[in-house]
């Protein structure tokens, strides 16, 4: 008697959520229980610094551990009786969401890794003696904590193929299809999470640039587009390196600074993008101009080639 498709990968979901639940067991009552235990004698890093590494990983250990795997455990036991996992996997999809803090959290917490192994030696040591455990399996502290970074897409993955394999008449049929609905909104959600802080995290850079001007630095902006720009000046007849920076709602116009100490540039001018107006300027002297005028001033600006040019009027 051959395995239907269905069972066999909710046998793999099975397996794959055992071993899940080992590594976070690794992760949280070995690594983050040590670590923690050593920060509180005070010779290795601060207790907060831990806790800033680990960040929910507790909860998300004991969901899986105390609810999701023997759940999933109970129904592969009684598959030939009741073929389903739909509902179980429906209880787990609203707590995935205590995965946007783990993963918002991920790349902070390898920097804090990395930083204070180098601070502290002895928090490197006490890392580098659980890294040679058997149960590491010659892995870095770094490697086992991606794992539930990427387990929601692992989930994703698995469920939309079980609900593929189903067959028409499953009674499991209805229960899976929302549970893959629920999973892939969570997804979204964790994804969302990630492109918010990328979004802030280059934010920031660009305001460094800039020197951290006080009515500049809002997070609500979005950099569209940055780069060198030839400023055109019709008094003399000659250009100037000048820099752009534009957001969603305002055009910096810059000067790059000679002597870089802290900041890259210097704002000249920032131009409200409401109400502002740009055009192609045909200059045979000067290929490539454009011309932007906004309620502040007007610019004759020179791109660098054509494309550059379309794309900044763009």
């Amino acid at each position: 008697m051959q395995v239907p498709e269905e069972k066999k990968i909710a046998l793999e979901l099975l397996e794959t959520e055992q071993a899940y639940v080992s590594r976070l067991h690794l992760l949280d009552q070995v690594f983050y229980t040590e670590l923690m235990k050593e920060a509180k004698t005070g010779k290795t890093v601060p207790e907060e610094v831990v806790k800033m590494i680990f960040s929910n990983i507790s909860s998300i250990y004991q969901f899986h551990a105390e609810f999701f795997l023997p759940e999933l455990q109970k129904r592969m036991e009684d598959w030939n009786r009741n073929p389903r996992i739909g509902d179980v996997i429906q209880k787990l999809a609203p707590f995935l969401k205590m995965y946007g803090e783990y993963v918002k959290n991920f790349d902070k917490a390898v920097e804090l890794i990395t930083a204070w192994s180098e601070k502290s030696p002895p928090f490197q040591e006490l890392i580098a003696d659980i890294q040679k455990r058997k149960v590491c399996a010659n892995l870095t502290l770094q490697h086992h904590m991606l794992e539930p970074v990427q387990r929601i897409p692992r989930y994703e993955l698995l469920l939309k193929d079980y609900v593929r394999k189903l067959p028409p008449q499953s009674p499991d049929r209805g229960d899976a299809e929302r549970a893959l609905e629920m999973i892939f909104m969570v997804a979204k959600h964790s994804n969302a999470a990630i492109a918010e802080m990328e979004r802030l995290q280059n934010l920031w850079v660009v305001y460094q640039r800039l020197g951290l001007e006080d009515d500049i630095v809002d997070p609500s902006n979005e950099l569209i587009k940055e780069g060198p720009i030839q400023k055109i000046s019709t008094r003399n007849n000659s250009t100037s390196e000048k820099y752009l920076f534009l957001f969603n709602n305002m055009l910096l116009y810059c000067v790059p600074k000679v002597i870089q100490v802290g900041a890259e540039f210097q704002v000249h001018l920032r131009m409200d993008v409401e109400g502002m107006k740009v055009r192609e300027l045909k200059d045979t002297e000067f290929p490539h101009t454009f011309l932007v005028s906004g309620k502040q001033r007007t610019l004759e600006l020179q791109a660098r080639s054509g494309e550059e040019m379309s794309a900044w009027i763009k």
